[in-house]
């Protein structure tokens, strides 16, 4: 977190990334979620594992450890050391993209068949793509890793990190994640679509943390980003993609606080609600953003689709517009409420690209400061981009435990937000 180097007009106000405190990793586990803290405190709250029994208290440093420990019934306390890598077998020996590879595939060969000169642009079916299809779900049976019902999560120390892994609570009920790295879920077989936009696109498979019809999830003092896997290879004139995103919300996911995380170097890193269809999403997907670093994003920050989405107190490191798309995504029937908010930003970012227009019709954001200036973000937009947004989202967010004035921002969530920080709020 090197705001002060990047932005002058940060300096200017004094702000500088701090040490992190000394933690109580002991105490975070079994911390419960506070009565007014966003939406993960409604109804029931969230108190995770923190019920958990001295014997229900795990310590755990490898891929077999962990899904051993989460397939425990009952109330439980996973406490996380040093790295545990999502890509291994069940005796823990590291896994390669070739060994998931079904006979049947070669990237070569899969070039060579959809070359959008020869195969055109419809999307690639056969037996080749069957083969990367079968390889896909090979490395998916190791990287998903499910989280039971009244479970807490917890790294020991600033370094506890899982890594190539795909963490997924999936229609579970009271779940706690924090101070945890995640890093690198990358996808071996990203598959190629060539009616996706103008030229086509790379797509893959594997988001770091999924919430798929979870409700009262908390995640707190994490961190999130590709781990340094920055390696971009081109085929068919676009890049061949192997990260999808950091952290999705999705499938009637309901409840959930994401406080004090860091979000760092990434395309397409958070989003809420994966679909226009109301099935399962209409009247859930309320989730709360509150005092997290979202940095060197590309987009969806997040990207909104019909929830009740409460945004506040957060810092936006945006140091260039040449990678920068926007940071809200107002989608289908979204009501993104957003409330004091900091845009440390690049002197070719203006304020019009901090929201974008997916379907939505309404984003309320008062408060913002664009280094240090007060910006009208909603005006903004419809200055510069049709159709215009509106500024009633029909509701206001009463789970607040306290608004921060926006000029604190910077120094309150680099102080606090990531991994190895300080227990207390």
């Amino acid at each position: 977190m090197m705001l002060a180097k990047i932005f002058p007009a940060v300096l200017a106000l004094g702000l500088v990334s701090a040490t992190p405190a000394n933690a109580d990793f002991e105490h975070l586990g079994r911390q419960k979620l506070g009565p007014r803290d966003g939406w993960a405190a409604a109804t029931t709250g969230t108190t995770g594992g923190s019920a958990a029994t001295r014997d229900q208290v795990y310590t755990v440093d490898t891929r077999s450890e962990l899904v051993a420990a989460l397939r425990v019934a009952g109330p439980k306390i996973i406490q996380v050391r040093g790295t545990i890598e999502g890509n291994a077998d069940d005796a823990d020996r590291p896994m390669t993209c070739e060994q998931y590879a079904d006979p049947g595939y070669s990237l070569a060969a899969y070039l060579t068949q959809y070359d959008p000169a020869t195969w055109g642009k419809v999307r690639p079916s056969g037996p080749i793509e069957e083969a990367r299809a079968r390889s896909q779900a090979n490395q998916a049976g190791r990287v998903f890793v499910d989280v039971g019902p009244d479970t807490t999560i917890v790294g020991l120390g600033d370094d506890a990190t899982f890594r190539g892994l795909t963490l997924r609570a999936a229609g579970v009920d009271n779940v706690i994640i924090r101070n945890l790295r995640f890093e690198d879920a990358y996808d071996c077989f990203p598959q190629w679509d060539p009616t996706d936009g103008p030229t086509g696109n790379w797509n893959s498979e594997y988001d770091n943390l999924v919430l798929s019809g979870a409700t009262h999830v908390w995640v707190d003092r994490c961190e999130f980003s590709d781990g340094g896997n920055t390696s971009r290879a081109v085929h068919f004139g676009r890049p061949y993609e192997v990260h999808d995103g950091l952290l999705d919300v999705v499938r009637g996911s309901d409840m959930v606080t994401l406080s004090y995380n860091n979000f760092h170097d990434h395309d397409k890193s958070l989003l809420i609600g994966n679909t226009d269809r109301p099935d399962a999403d209409a009247g859930k997907l309320r989730v709360t953003l509150h005092h997290n670093l979202f940095e060197n994003l590309g987009s969806r920050a997040p990207r909104v689709r019909f929830g009740q989405v409460h945004v506040y107190n957060n810092l936006y490191a945006v140091p260039k517009a040449a990678a920068f798309e926007y940071s809200w995504g107002i989608g289908f029937e979204s009501k993104l409420y957003a409330e004091n908010n900091f845009f440390a930003t690049g002197r070719d970012v203006g304020p019009s690209t901090f929201a974008k227009w997916w379907k939505g019709t309404a984003l309320h954001a008062t408060g913002t400061l664009a280094n240090g200036r007060p910006v009208d973000v909603v005006a903004a937009h419809n200055a510069a981009f049709d159709p215009d947004l509106g500024t009633d989202v029909g509701w206001t967010p009463t789970l607040v435990p306290r608004l921060d004035a926006t000029v604190k921002v910077p120094r309150e969530v680099l102080a606090k937000a990531g991994v190895g920080r300080n227990g207390s709020a």
